[in-house]
């Protein structure tokens, strides 16, 4: 029971911390709210506010937890939240949707041609910003490893920060899809691991899905890169701080795998394949 307290409060303070921001952005939408406002995979007008408001949730999460909790690593993952959620935002924003330039190897692609799209762009913003979290956030051993031990664990870690932004952004194609994944990944780390930074954040980013979730499944908001790359910055964040190396190595080629699927199979289509996996995905969508 007090495992279940203790996680509590991270979570509310991603809930408030989303409904606040998403309040104050319908209030008052930054450049307009038609600048925002988007057709969904089914044709209905949505708007990008929620996304926003995830985003900023799931930077301003573990800000609050830090402070409420007095667990300093918590911090690390407001950075790699915050790149994930102000790069998505460049994306989301100044896409140019004429470009051919489309996936992680499209755009890498486009930029060795030196054509920096704004998607390269989120590319290596989400980078930098998972690579400074992981440097915060990813423990220490308790023993002194070989040398270049520590920067392989950082750039580990950054890799795992970064390619779970870029897997919830990938899920992204339905609604709530994206924020299943993270309460799926969030939920189980935030009950198994130990207490500290891995628990906070888990929970946090519990609290950030749960609030962002109605109107996402009601088809009222999507998060688009910046809700999900922020959230998905989060989850990967609390991965990376998780003590055990064999997790974090666990979790890193789970990204990779899917990642790299991504690149030759729709996941759409595979969940549509799946009787099971279509029944969740579709549990609560209007």
């Amino acid at each position: 029971m007090s495992r279940l307290l203790d996680l509590a409060a991270p979570a509310a303070l991603g809930a408030a911390a989303t409904a606040v921001a998403q309040a104050a952005l319908e209030a008052r939408p930054p450049g307009g709210r038609e600048r925002w406002r988007r057709t969904n995979f089914a044709g209905r007008d949505v708007t990008l506010l929620g996304g926003a408001a995830a985003g900023i949730g799931a930077t301003a999460a573990p800000l609050l937890a830090a402070v409420a909790g007095g667990h300093p690593r918590v911090a690390a993952a407001a950075v790699a939240a915050g790149a994930g959620a102000a790069f998505g935002a460049v994306d989301d924003l100044t896409e140019d949707t004429t470009a051919a330039a489309k996936g992680l190897r499209g755009h890498l692609g486009a930029l060795r041609r030196g054509r920096l799209t704004t998607g390269a762009l989120k590319i290596l913003g989400i980078g930098a910003g998972a690579l400074a979290a992981s440097a915060l956030a990813t423990p220490r051993p308790r023993r002194p490893g070989a040398p270049g031990a520590r920067a392989a664990d950082v750039l580990a870690g950054a890799a795992l920060v970064a390619g779970t932004a870029n897997l919830h952004n990938l899920f992204d194609l339905r609604p709530g899809r994206s924020l299943k994944v993270a309460a799926a990944l969030s939920a189980p780390l935030a009950l198994a691991a130990p207490a500290g930074a891995p628990g906070t954040l888990a929970a946090a980013a519990l609290g950030v899905a749960g609030a962002a979730l109605p109107d996402d499944l009601a088809e009222r908001a999507m998060l688009g890169d910046t809700g999900a790359n922020a959230v998905g910055a989060l989850v990967g964040t609390a991965l990376a701080a998780h003590p055990s190396r064999a997790v974090r190595a666990g979790a890193l080629a789970g990204v990779v795998a899917l990642t790299l699927l991504s690149e030759k199979v729709s996941f759409s289509a595979v969940i549509e394949g799946t009787p099971a996996l279509r029944r969740l995905d579709a549990l609560g969508r209007r």
